[in-house]
C-alpha cells in the first residue's frame, strides 16, 4: 500500500514522502494512528494545503520532546527488585516497569517509546533508549538493584560482587581427603595406637609384680616348713 507520511517514521521516511508499506503495517500502525494517510489524489491536495499546519505542529511536539530530553536525561533511575545470591532476578523488568518509574518521577510516556530489546533479568546499570519525538531520541540510566545502598554503590562505579552462600564457602573435606582418611578419623586412630603403646609397659609391669610376689610367698612358705 501506498501511503503519505504525517511524521517522520524510522527507517521510512520523512514528513511527505510517499513510501510503500505492507498493508497489515498501514492498516494496524500507521493509518490509525495518525502518523500517514493513504496515497490517492484526496489526501495528497489534503497534505499540500495542511503541510504548513503539520510542519508546524511537528516543531512544536520537536521542541516539547527536546525539553522532555533534557530533563529526563539529567537523573538516575533505580528500580529495586528481589534477586539471587549470583545477581539474577526474580522475575524481570520490562518496558512497562520503566514506564512506571518514570511516572512517579513525573514524565508520562507510553510503553512504546521505551526501546527495550528483551526483559531485563538482572541487577546492574541498564541504559534504555527512549523515543520521545520522530526526530528525538533520548537514553537513560537505569539501576536495578536489591537496595537502595547497592544502587548507590553502583552509581559510584563499583562492582557489585556475588555474594558466596555457605555452601560454598564450606569446604568439603571429603573431596579433598581420600575416602576413609579424614583428619578426624586419622586423629581418633592415633589417639587409638598411642593408647594402646601407653598400655603396654603397664601390663608387663604388672607380670613382673606378680612373679615377684609369688617368690615371696612361696620363700614363706619353704621357711615355715624347715621350722
Amino acid at each position: 500500500m501506498e501511503v503519505i507520511l504525517l511524521e517522520r517514521i524510522e527507517r521510512l521516511g520523512q514528513m511527505g514522502d510517499v513510501v510503500v508499506v505492507k498493508d497489515g503495517f498501514a492498516r494496524n500502525f500507521l493509518l490509525p494512528k495518525n502518523k500517514a494517510l493513504r496515497a490517492n489524489k484526496i489526501n495528497l491536495e489534503y497534505f499540500e494545503k495542511e503541510k504548513i499546519n503539520l510542519e508546524a505542529k511537528n516543531l512544536k511536539l520537536k521542541s516539547e520532546a527536546e525539553a522532555i530530553s533534557d530533563k529526563i536525561t539529567k537523573d538516575n533511575y533505580i528500580v529495586i527488585r528481589q534477586a539471587s545470591d549470583t545477581g539474577q532476578l526474580y522475575g524481570s523488568v520490562n518496558s512497562g516497569d520503566i514506564k512506571d518509574k518514570l511516572e512517579e518521577e513525573g514524565f508520562s510516556l507510553e510503553k512504546n517509546q521505551i526501546v527495550l530489546d528483551k526483559p531485563i533479568k538482572e541487577i546492574g546499570y541498564h541504559e534504555i533508549r527512549l523515543k520521545l519525538h520522530p526526530e528525538v531520541t533520548s537514553s537513560i540510566d537505569i539501576y536495578i538493584s536489591r537496595s537502595i545502598e547497592e544502587a548507590e554503590a553502583l552509581i559510584s562505579g563499583q562492582n557489585i560482587e556475588p555474594e558466596k552462600s555457605k555452601e560454598e564457602e564450606s569446604i568439603d573435606l571429603e573431596e579433598i581427603f581420600e575416602e576413609g582418611a579424614l583428619p578426624n578419623d586419622s586423629i581418633s586412630d592415633e589417639v587409638e595406637t598411642a593408647d594402646n603403646e601407653d598400655s603396654k609397659p603397664n601390663d608387663s609391669n604388672n607380670h613382673n609384680e606378680e612373679v615377684v610376689l609369688e617368690e615371696e610367698i612361696e620363700q614363706q612358705e619353704s621357711k615355715e616348713t624347715d621350722s
